[in-house]
């Protein structure tokens, strides 16, 4: 009998630990666009909006082939700390789910859907202060709606330059084969017009049926849109990002003198402490067992409550 009241104490305790100390609830704010607040349950007068990276990515930051929960475990510790947070699918996402895929999508959308997220919360009239953190291609979609009048801008993991100058300088570091057709798709698609005239290994970059979408994308210069925003800005990478250097993150911080750096010392791009080798990189990004760095967690938090 006293080893089974030991044995009930146990997992009683272990339960209250466990106990969430947030309320999560689904909303909707368009037709395309629903998502998860995630609110403290001490209340709080500040929300992030936390905005994903490109490709078909959830409010989790995961995709079909790819589970980190990176997002989801974001939004988790800024609750731990006391700040409410909205994280939300893609549009693209639900159409996959909903089997009704635009064509003519354009990176524009997805500026107008974090638009319409800071709107919604702004007429709710529930948070004092609104954040944005874009991680990756969200850290360009965040900027460009921090115009919006937002309090504060967080790029996490976000290019310096405009996409088209981002991939030919990757294709050069791996592919050096394949620079001089990148250049020459690249300035075919500055000039309005699109092309099939590619080789099959740049196929994931040109399909004549993403470049009407890279078009709209890579008009839009990252540095300059930075310069543009007066208000306060960090700017956070990681040193073991094997998709943005930390040099990007550089360029944005010379744009705006007014922002905030910070490199981390072995993050990677999917925010997790890597150790070990490129293979061990890799293998993270779907790794949904790991804990984003907490030194990532401690700048955001600092930068919000300041």
């Amino acid at each position: 009998m006293k080893n089974l009241i030991i044995l009930f104490s146990l997992i009683s305790s272990l339960s209250f630990s466990q106990e969430q100390n947030y309320t999560q609830t689904d909303v909707r704010i368009s037709n395309w666009i629903d998502g998860s607040l995630v609110v403290p349950n001490s209340g709080s007068d500040q929300l992030a909006i936390i905005i994903a990276g490109s490709g078909p990515t959830d409010r989790d930051g995961n995709q079909n082939f790819l589970k980190s929960n990176n997002l989801k475990k974001l939004a988790i510790a800024l609750a731990d700390n006391n700040i409410a947070s909205f994280r939300y699918d893609k549009r693209i996402v639900k159409q996959i789910k909903t089997n009704t895929i635009d064509p003519n999508i354009r990176f524009d959308d997805f500026v107008t859907d974090a638009m319409d997220v800071v709107k919604y919360f702004k007429s709710k009239n529930e948070f004092k202060k609104i954040y944005i953190i874009g991680h990756s291609q969200g850290s360009l979609i965040g900027m460009l709606a921090a115009k919006t009048d937002v309090d504060g801008m967080i790029s996490l993991a976000g290019a310096g330059q405009s996409i088209d100058n981002v991939i030919i300088e990757q294709v050069e570091k791996t592919a050096p084969m394949f620079t001089t057709d990148t250049k020459r798709v690249f300035d075919t698609l500055r000039s309005g017009k699109t092309t099939t005239n590619y080789p099959p290994a740049l196929a994931s970059v040109f399909d004549i049926s993403i470049q009407e979408f890279m078009m709209s994308w890579m008009k839009y210069d990252p540095a300059q849109v930075i310069n543009e925003l007066n208000i306060p800005i960090l700017l956070i990478n990681g040193t073991k990002d094997l998709q943005v250097e930390p040099d990007e993150a550089e360029l944005l911080h010379a744009a705006n003198k007014n922002s905030e750096l910070k490199l981390i010392d072995k993050m990677n791009h999917v925010l997790f402490i890597i150790e070990g080798d490129a293979q061990e990189n890799a293998k993270s990004y779907n790794n949904p067992s790991l804990k984003i760095s907490e030194e990532l967690i401690k700048s955001i938090v600092d930068f919000i409550k300041q």
